[in-house]
């Protein structure tokens, strides 16, 4: 995340433009900027040497109007409030602009994971669930994993929930293994979106999909799957970066090679296959995608000012501060937001929900065919409020996100 950058005061500055985009009520204005629910817990695990540790763990609901409570869980050493509450605000817009039954919500633990053993992790994520619990459920609030999460912190969190209830409620939690209720596709979902709207725009922009060039900032379960993806597309993945390090390969990086370096290293840098690079540098590197799918905040001024790609489509949450965007606007760069870009796994995460609920799981052509078809008509209405307002796809995903959260709030009036 990039110093000083306030994730909260940046969703606020986004969510005041589209109102005054979209000339929303407002009341309804003054309710999307304050969250519904801000619960925050201790989160007292017994580490393996005996001793107890206390971390502090949040369940943000920014708004439900539309539908239960939708959001991943985090866990992050830098993790804060603000963080969580802008995450559960976008969470809020994602689900309106893929026109999903949900609302918003988002959780975490502020915790180091790479320090925790397999049953420290485990404790945390079963003590976390307890604390959270009083807001858990299939038709109130439905977690996922997000970063340095997965499957396995889900099941441990279904688990723990199904215990305390004495009730199976498979429904209440999505990304879950395939063994107890899980969707094929699930996990490559994000990434499957994020190539569906890079065809997108580039088949808008006049851009040949196959030889163009491609940058990723991140090569974790996001990055990793999307460098394979672009590349079996045609797209030459020329520069890779992780927190290790950056490798770059003017020709385009062999996408397997590094995934296998990577599972041996810990990280993209050192792959004998590319030269390293600077990571702040690689953005400086001339091409036609630019891909933050890391954390938030990646893409600030300075990286605005420098960048050499034509189009950024964002993998990650909140990537670009919105200083940055103005910047990036006046490049005329194009910005596929995030709200768009990486609904493909809270889309998947729908789907997931619905199996559950059914007790019918979908096969796996199904999936892939109805997240293709959901995010290329999201894509189209968001490309097409952008034509029709004049103004960037950003601003766009967030007016129309504001109009359909608006528009069900005025449905259901104010209680009492």
């Amino acid at each position: 995340m990039a110093v000083g950058f306030d994730p909260w005061a940046a969703v606020l500055e986004r969510l005041d433009d589209a109102a005054k985009l979209t000339g929303v009520d407002p009341d309804i204005h003054r309710l999307l900027r304050t969250p519904k629910r801000v619960l925050e817990v201790a989160v007292p695990v017994r580490m393996d040497e005996g001793h107890v540790e206390v971390f502090t763990g949040w369940r943000i609901h920014h708004d439900t109007t539309r539908g239960p409570a939708k959001g991943g869980l985090r866990f992050h050493p830098q993790l804060d409030a603000r963080e969580v509450a802008a995450l559960a605000a976008a969470m809020t817009l994602k689900t309106a602009v893929a026109n999903l039954p949900f609302g918003g919500a988002k959780g975490g633990v502020r915790c180091d994971p790479t320090k925790l053993s397999l049953g420290e992790l485990e404790r945390v994520t079963r003590r976390y669930t307890v604390e959270v619990m009083p807001l858990l459920g299939q038709d109130r609030d439905v977690p996922a994993p997000d970063v340095n999460t997965d499957g396995r912190v889900m099941a441990w969190l279904m688990d723990t929930l199904a215990t305390m209830t004495g009730r199976a409620e498979p429904g209440a939690v999505t990304g879950k293994p395939l063994s107890i209720g899980g969707t094929r596709g699930h996990s490559g979902a994000t990434s499957a979106g994020v190539v569906v709207c890079t065809r997108s725009v580039f088949t808008e922009l006049e851009i040949p999909v196959a030889g163009s060039r491609a940058i990723i900032q991140g090569f974790g379960k996001v990055g990793g799957p999307l460098a394979f993806l672009l590349s079996s597309a045609g797209m030459r993945v020329v520069a890779v970066s992780d927190i290790g390090g950056a490798v770059h390969n003017p020709a385009g990086l062999d996408v397997s090679a590094l995934a296998d370096h990577c599972a041996h290293a810990g990280t993209v840098a050192g792959f004998d296959r590319g030269d390293p690079i600077e990571p702040d540098d690689m953005w400086e590197l001339d091409c036609e995608l630019a891909v933050p799918a890391a954390l938030e905040g990646a893409i600030d001024d300075h990286v605005a000012g420098r960048l050499g790609a034509r189009v950024v489509v964002e993998a990650a949450n909140g990537p670009t501060t919105p200083s940055a965007d103005a910047i990036l606007d006046r490049r005329d760069i194009v910005v596929v937001p995030d709200i768009l870009a990486n609904s493909g796994g809270v889309t998947a995460s729908y789907f997931e929900w619905a199996q559950s609920r059914q007790g019918y799981a979908w096969d796996e052509h199904t999936v892939a065919s109805r997240l293709r078809k959901g995010m290329e008509e999201s894509f189209v209405g968001v490309w097409a409020k952008s034509e029709l307002l004049g103004v960037s796809l950003r601003r766009a995903a967030f007016a129309l996100a504001v109009e359909r959260v608006a528009e069900a709030i005025s449905a259901r009036g104010l209680f009492p």
